[in-house]
């Protein structure tokens, strides 16, 4: 069974799937359509992607205007921001954070025109997710994960940055 909870964004969905644990270890189903519908999510996924990054590793802040990501984390900790970056909403940069790790198997579900960006906090992670589009970067926006438009709190000071990010405006 699932749990599903609404966070202080519109449409931002927090997930927390069932885990079956014994004396062998834990069984966790990270997704099944037909019980993710039953619970009010209709979304089609097409596409799963798997990012592996170190401490300190910041990726993000990148999204479009049309896919939704289920985002979860496979392996060790991140630091997780979702944005509303639609700018005709009134709710525009409005953020919120979360920590998603092996540990507790949670999820967030991010509609279009919101990004996201992670901070990895333990010495390795695998950070996963689905998406109801290709990924097509003509299509993406991408804000500097400090930008001062959002005042994000970030439990960092200096990150390693990629160049995208390092001289993101928004594209």
């Amino acid at each position: 069974m699932i749990e599903i909870s609404k966070t202080d964004l519109d449409g931002v969905l927090l997930i927390t799937p069932g885990v079956f644990e014994d004396h062998r270890g834990e069984y966790i189903e990270t997704y099944n359509e037909s019980l993710y519908k039953k619970n009010g999510i209709d979304t089609k996924f097409i596409q799963d992607d798997i990012s592996v990054s170190t401490r300190n590793i910041l990726r993000g802040i990148h999204g479009d205007d049309c896919t939704w990501k289920l985002i979860s984390c496979l392996y060790g900790r991140f630091y997780l921001v979702v944005v509303n970056c639609d700018t005709e909403s009134k709710d525009f940069g409005r953020w919120q954070s979360f920590v998603l790790s092996d540990r507790n198997r949670l999820q967030v579900l991010v509609p279009p025109k919101y990004g996201n960006a992670h901070l990895v906090l333990s010495d390795m992670t695998i950070f996963h997710y689905k998406q109801s589009t290709y990924y097509d970067r003509t299509r993406q926006f991408t804000y500097k994960w400090n930008d001062q438009q959002f005042d994000i709190w970030w439990p960092i000071e200096n990150p390693i940055l990629s160049q995208r990010d390092e001289s993101a405006n928004s594209d």
